[in-house]
């Protein structure tokens, strides 16, 4: 396993991402939440699932700050394709794999959503979107015409959790599980440590079938 931290020098940006190498054909490209990053139990396993399966990861190091939650969705998802699609065509550019993988939580599910899945290039690439903002109704108009392969894992105590919305998205080809009793970090109840760690190991169960 070879792990490597770059930077690319985007028009006025550096941006930092990890590519770790298992020799794989398959490449998984993680996007963080705000403030949920990749050392966070949800992308550690997840992480952890990838190399168990001998699948390449990549993690993009982006941060925002509080004010940017407040722009529009649009200006959001333009500023983070602006950071995320140099990362992408760099570590694709060399043709070293022929299947890509995309797992976003939150915030790193606009990405996914309102572009990626949009794309022709990605037509067959699997989305595992964790804890996705439907609320916006781009997103949850894009999640509900994809014709992707993958999951999508939401909580029912998430603010973004509305069932009419699962019932609809129940008719896509991704699969839908939602998490009981889970808030938007998919943590049980306040402090249910027990609960929360099933719940947890529930999600990777449901990741290793998606993957």
């Amino acid at each position: 396993m070879k792990v490597n931290k770059k930077n690319l020098q985007t028009n006025d940006k550096a941006i930092s991402y990890t590519h770790i190498e298992m020799g794989s054909k398959t490449i998984c490209f993680m996007f963080s939440g705000s403030g949920y990053n990749y050392d966070k139990p949800l992308f550690y396993y997840a992480t952890m699932v990838m190399l168990q399966n001998k699948i390449d990861i990549v993690h993009i190091h982006y941060s925002y700050g509080e004010y940017f939650l407040k722009k529009s969705l649009e200006e959001v998802s333009k500023t983070m394709m602006d950071d995320i699609n140099p990362v992408i065509s760099e570590v694709l550019k060399n043709g070293q794999y022929n299947e890509t993988i995309f797992l976003g939580k939150s915030l790193g599910t606009i990405p996914i959503a309102n572009d990626l899945m949009k794309r022709n290039e990605f037509s067959n690439s699997k989305m595992i979107l964790l804890t996705p903002l439907l609320k916006f109704d781009s997103i949850f108009d894009s999640i509900l015409n994809s014709e992707h392969q993958g999951l999508l894992i939401i909580g029912d105590k998430d603010p973004h959790f509305n069932l009419n919305q699962i019932d609809q998205l129940s008719s896509s080809n991704l699969k839908i599980e939602v998490v009981q009793n889970a808030n938007h970090h998919l943590d049980i109840g306040e402090f249910e440590t027990t609960n929360s760690i099933l719940a947890l190991s529930r999600v990777m169960e449901k990741l290793q079938e998606a993957i």
